[in-house]
C-alpha cells in the first residue's frame, strides 16, 4: 500500500495534537496518509486501553486517514532497540511514504523524543538492501522516505518551517477532542492531569495562531526537519 504521509505517534493522540491540521489539510488536497501509533497509551492516567482505542478509530475517520495502526510497544518505556526498529522498518516498507511524521525531538514526555529517534533511525535502516523483513509471509522491499519532519508537542520547540492549516484548524480540534477521555471535561470525576486542563485545550488554537502570526497565515503547525530543504521556486509561499 504506497501512502504519502506515514504519521507515526508514540502515543494515540500525539499525531493529532502535533500535526492534525496538516494531515486534514494534505488530505483536503488529494494526499494520502496512514497513522501508526507505537503504543496503546496504556500508562494514560485517563481512560483505559479500550477507550484510547475507540478514540482512536473515531479520530482517523475525522481526518480521513486510510488506515491507522498501533503497534504495541510498551508505553512509558519505548528504547531504541533493534526489536523496535524492526517493527517500524516493516511499517516504512509496507506503506512507503514519501514524507515520514514524527514526534517532537525533544518534549515533556519522555517517550515522545525516544520515538523521535527511533522513527528517525528506522528510517534509515528501512532503506538498507542487507536488512530483510517479512511482512505476512512475503519478503518486504526495500523502502526509505525522501523526509523525516518533527512535529511540536509541549514545549515550544523553534520551528524551521510551518504549515498554513487556517482552513483546517476546525478539523484538527474536533479530531483531538474525539479522545474524549484524555483532554478537557468539566464534567469528569477522573484525576486531572496537565493535559485535561481548559488552558490545554485553548492552547490548541493560540498557539497555532502565534505561529500564524509569525508567519503571515491566521493558523499553523510547526515542524523541525532532519534535511536541509530546498525550494525548487517561490512559489507556495505565502508573503
Amino acid at each position: 500500500m504506497k501512502t504519502d504521509i506515514l504519521a507515526f505517534g508514540a502515543h494515540p493522540d500525539d499525531v493529532e495534537l502535533g500535526c492534525g491540521g496538516t494531515i486534514a489539510k494534505l488530505i483536503s488536497e488529494g494526499k494520502t496518509c496512514v497513522i501508526v501509533d507505537l503504543t496503546k497509551g496504556e500508562l494514560g492516567t485517563r481512560g483505559t486501553e479500550q477507550t484510547r482505542k475507540e478514540e482512536a478509530t473515531e479520530a482517523a475517520k475525522i481526518l480521513g486517514v486510510s488506515a491507522r495502526e498501533n503497534l504495541g510497544l510498551k508505553d512509558g518505556f519505548l528504547v531504541n532497540s533493534e526489536e523496535y526498529q524492526m517493527e517500524i522498518v516493516k511499517m516504512i516498507r509496507k506503506y512507503r511514504p514519501e514524507i515520514v511524521l514524527a514526534n517532537a525531538i525533544d518534549d515533556r514526555h519522555p517517550d515522545h523524543a525516544k520515538a523521535a529517534k527511533l522513527v528517525s533511525d528506522a528510517c534509515f535502516l528501512a532503506g538498507l538492501r542487507k536488512i530483510e523483513t517479512v511482512l505476512e509471509g512475503e519478503i518486504q522491499e526495500v523502502w526509505r522516505p525522501k523526509q523525516v519532519f518533527h512535529y511540536i508537542q509541549w514545549k515550544n520547540i523553534q520551528p524551521e518551517f510551518v504549515i498554513d492549516i487556517s482552513e483546517h484548524l476546525e478539523k484538527k480540534l474536533e479530531a483531538c477532542m474525539a479522545f474524549k477521555t484524555q483532554f478537557y471535561d468539566p464534567t469528569s470525576k477522573e484525576p486531572e492531569t496537565p493535559i485535561t486542563s481548559k488552558d490545554f485545550y485553548e492552547s490548541l488554537t493560540y498557539r497555532a495562531q502565534d505561529l500564524g502570526r509569525l508567519s503571515g497565515v491566521a493558523y499553523a503547525e510547526g515542524f523541525t526537519s532532519e534535511k536541509l530543504i530546498a525550494l525548487k521556486n517561490f512559489d507556495g509561499i505565502v508573503w
